[in-house]
């Protein structure tokens, strides 16, 4: 039995593949060993889901944010070794789980714009090139947190039109003060920042919340497909809720640059199973 994880920072998408080849789904919390200790996420594990294939799965195949360093890689083993004391465990960066998923054994350049953001440019086989990914503080260039920071900034000092400050208001209720609570005292600020996209996708009809959005893609372009050679010349994919959503500004913004989008996916989940399916 194969266990894959695809795993960004706000939820986990678990796929089984059985001995007769049948396929099982989960959706669960999301890991990253940047803002976790492994016994947190030994903690965030025990779902039944997880729990009830234990003693069953004999291979692990775990693509997750903040699994480029080996420290990390080596943290989230730990973790589901707890589970899985017998089963061979392979841990990768998600960005693997997006170039495997979207390219294929084809070259291109692979991005994540979910909750944080990413790249890499991928030659079929290997990562070749990447850009820094310093998290939602330094980085985060057109993901859910980076868009939701410049928006409760927005709120905050008022200077965002009315009509969409009444609409948050009424919505949520939000006051400054909670603001600041969130981000500064309560645990996982960059999901609660990515929250609010849900909103702010609603109302991308609003101009201000289309150029959230549109500014927002042209940073990442910027920050990270504009500096991979001959990026004109590539395919250049994504995976992840942001782009996925809101594929149609996606487009827009990266027509302007002339860079060429071919896939948009929200999951690269799909794509991974099917990738480790061949290899049976």
């Amino acid at each position: 039995m194969i266990l894959i994880a695809d795993s960004g920072a706000s939820k986990t998408d678990w796929r089984v593949i059985d001995n007769n080849g049948a396929i099982l789904q989960h959706r669960g919390t999301g890991f990253n060993p940047n803002y976790q200790t492994a016994a947190e996420m030994v903690t965030e594990l025990q779902d039944n889901f997880l729990l009830e294939l234990r003693g069953k799965v004999e291979t692990i195949y775990y693509y997750g944010a903040g699994c480029t360093s080996a420290k990390n890689r080596a943290q989230v083993e730990d973790a589901l070794r707890s589970l899985y004391k017998h089963a061979e465990i392979n841990v990768d960066h998600d960005l693997m789980a997006a170039a495997k998923a979207t390219c294929g054994h084809e070259s291109g350049i692979a991005c994540i714009l979910g909750t944080g953001s990413n790249s890499c440019d991928y030659d079929g086989e290997f990562i070749i090139d990447k850009r820094p990914a310093p998290g939602y503080i330094l980085g985060d260039e057109g993901g859910g947190a980076y868009i939701g920071r410049k928006f409760l900034s927005d709120f905050i000092h008022e200077e965002m039109p009315k009509k969409i400050r009444e609409k948050v208001l009424d919505k949520f209720s939000l006051s400054n003060e909670e603001i600041i609570e969130h981000v500064y005292q309560k645990p996982f600020p960059g999901r609660y920042m990515a929250s609010f996209c849900r909103f702010i996708t609603e109302n991308k009809n609003e101009p201000y919340c289309y150029m959230l959005y549109y500014n927002a893609f042209q940073d990442f372009f910027k920050k990270h497909v504009m500096k991979y050679e001959a990026y004109k010349k590539k395919k250049v994919n994504f995976v992840g809720s942001i782009a996925f959503y809101n594929s149609d500004i996606l487009r827009n913004a990266a027509y302007d640059v002339d860079i060429h989008v071919n896939l948009v996916i929200e999951s690269p989940i799909a794509g991974l199973t099917l990738y480790h399916q061949e290899l049976l």
